[in-house]
């Protein structure tokens, strides 16, 4: 992914934080100041340790990221935007501890013991609407929250939510390392995720293309809006509802035709099982205009609403207790891509 630079020139105080932060980088060597319980997180920008403090026997999670494929700019962006967020409740809290090894950049964050919204979801079956709706809201706050601040948090996923229990009544955001200033620039993007805009897929290059033939992409909250939307289907069914918002994705051509012609279209098979009300805050989330896009917050209007039709006693969804023709819980969208 290719970044330009924020559309606003000018100090900022993530930016004043970072060149702070660089100044006063503690050097230090992890084995030394903390015992490496073990490893509990490792990805593509490094490794997440359990650790305790050895002086104050304090647990924390280390996030720590390797010299060799991560550039200090980076390094400090994302430590300086989780420590600016980590105030809100539902966003995973920092001690103010950052420093670098000879081989890695590090930094302490709150150690939340309990698994991610991810590893609760059922493949085909999702989790029920009552802990889903108390998810809901806490990342809608967060949301609501991190774009007040100018920032969009640009990876909203099941993954990046943590869980303090498994019934979801305290979560939290976690994962800033793709977190921009709102207007930065994007010219191009590698790859597609499910979770991803239609805009941001257009990002991709076409085969022997260097860049795309779209324009460079001004990074908005609406980009989290539409993440938040597909997370909220994955979490309700447990399928994503496409793999990519390409023209190649049949899913993805159906769910945006019903989206320009609601009166005239049929819903979709694997959007059948929600109400209408429920429909409503699915076609406002996922609304392909991104400037007609809300902000993520507008769920909270729908959270004393019903969202899922309820189950027939023949295994049908139906409404107002009749029997319909809708797909089966088990089976809700043809082959639509199974969460695993």
């Amino acid at each position: 992914m290719m970044e330009l630079g924020p559309a606003e020139d000018g100090g900022s105080y993530i930016e004043e934080l970072m060149e702070l932060t660089a100044q006063s980088l503690s050097r230090l060597e992890i084995q030394e100041h903390f015992n490496v319980i073990k490893e509990i997180g490792r990805g593509k920008y490094g490794r997440v340790l359990l650790v305790t403090h050895r002086c104050r026997g304090t647990p924390m999670a280390l996030k720590v990221l390797p010299k060799a494929s991560t550039k200090l700019k980076g390094f400090l962006r994302e430590y300086c935007i989780s420590l600016r967020l980590s105030s809100h409740p539902c966003i995973v809290g920092l001690f103010g501890i950052a420093f670098q090894s000879d081989e890695h950049y590090g930094f302490a964050q709150e150690l939340v013991v309990g698994r991610d919204l991810f590893a609760i979801i059922k493949p085909r079956v999702g989790i029920s609407e009552r802990v889903v709706k108390r998810c809901a809201v806490q990342i809608a706050s967060a949301l609501e929250f991190i774009h007040h601040l100018g920032l969009v948090h640009r990876d909203i996923k099941p993954e990046n939510v943590l869980l303090l229990d498994t019934q979801c009544r305290h979560v939290k955001l976690a994962d800033f390392g793709l977190t921009q200033k709102r207007g930065t620039f994007i010219r191009y993007i590698s790859s597609t995720l499910p979770y991803m805009a239609p805009e941001l897929c257009a990002m991709v290059p076409e085969a022997g293309q260097e860049t795309p033939k779209v324009p460079p992409l001004s990074i908005q909250p609406n980009l989290d809006t539409w993440a938040f939307g597909v997370l909220l289907f994955c979490i309700l069914t447990g399928f994503f509802p496409w793999e990519n918002c390409t023209s190649t994705d049949s899913f993805y051509e159906e769910f945006a035709e019903w989206r320009q012609n609601p009166e005239t279209t049929e819903v979709p098979s694997q959007w059948m099982r929600f109400t209408p009300v429920c429909m409503e805050m699915f076609a406002k989330l996922l609304t392909l205009e991104p400037n007609d896009r809300p902000t993520a917050d507008v769920v909270k209007g729908y959270v004393g609403k019903d969202w899922v039709r309820p189950k027939c006693p023949n295994g049908l969804m139906g409404e107002n207790g009749g029997v319909s023709s809708m797909t089966t819980l088990s089976s809700p969208c043809r082959s639509s891509p199974v969460l695993q």
